[in-house]
């Protein structure tokens, strides 16, 4: 078994073209043996946003805290903490604290081959 603060967990600066105040933590990983998938937390500071991009595999998310809006082709949908949101393959998509004053915070399930 494995169990972790995400206290404990180091933060990234996601640095990909597009991401603004936005950072990255993978509390379970391939690192930890994980058979199938990896669980990463973003934490989107107010005003920040992730990139609006697109990937070849979903996301199952659940927002923990904050607000926003997961941003689509088709336009925006408001989220807040205890959301469950599912990107589908290939969708663009971006998440977006429009809060102004908390951390919008997700927990984003992937196979571990794409954390």
């Amino acid at each position: 078994m494995v169990v972790k603060s995400l206290n404990d967990v180091p933060k990234f600066k996601v640095e990909m073209p597009g991401a603004k105040n936005t950072f990255k933590q993978i509390p379970i990983s391939a690192a930890d043996g994980t058979p199938e998938y990896s669980v990463r937390v973003f934490t989107v500071e107010p005003g920040g946003n992730t990139p609006f991009h697109k990937h070849p595999y979903e996301h199952l998310n659940y927002i923990i805290s904050g607000n926003g809006v997961l941003v689509g082709e088709e336009g925006e949908t408001e989220i807040k903490a205890g959301d469950f949101a599912l990107v589908m393959p290939n969708e663009m998509h971006s998440y977006k604290n429009t809060s102004g004053t908390e951390d919008l915070v997700l927990i984003c399930a992937v196979k571990k081959e794409f954390e």
